[in-house]
């Protein structure tokens, strides 16, 4: 089973404080390798939390743990991921020359694993 979403990667408050603390303290790590999914998708695609799904984009590939998005704060359809090693991955270099590779709004492939 695989399904094309739209990603949207993005910094979290969670991710902002823990920075003071350090990105490899299992607060930050945890944070930015964890795949939001919105609860209807979760019920829809039959995924249970910590879940691992792999996503592929033009440019990469991950696998990564899902998690359900709190309330309506994730429409169906969208993915959200926090900035970090995995999302990087599925961003292109091209930086259309404003410095900074496009990192919303990404077409990813949603596949289960196993």
């Amino acid at each position: 089973m695989s399904e094309t979403f739209i990603l949207i990667p993005g910094r979290t408050s969670k991710q902002g404080c823990g920075i003071s603390e350090g990105k490899f303290t299992e607060g930050y790590q945890s944070e930015i390798n964890l795949l939001q999914v919105s609860p209807r998708d979760m019920q829809r695609l039959a995924l249970a939390e910590g879940e691992r799904v792999r996503l592929t984009s033009e440019t990469g590939a991950i696998e990564v743990a899902v998690t359900a998005a709190k309330g309506d704060e994730l429409p169906p359809g969208l993915l959200f991921i926090a900035y970090g090693d995995l999302s990087s991955r599925l961003m292109g270099g091209d930086t259309h020359g404003s410095g900074m590779p496009t990192s919303k709004g990404l077409d990813v492939v949603l596949e289960k694993i196993g």
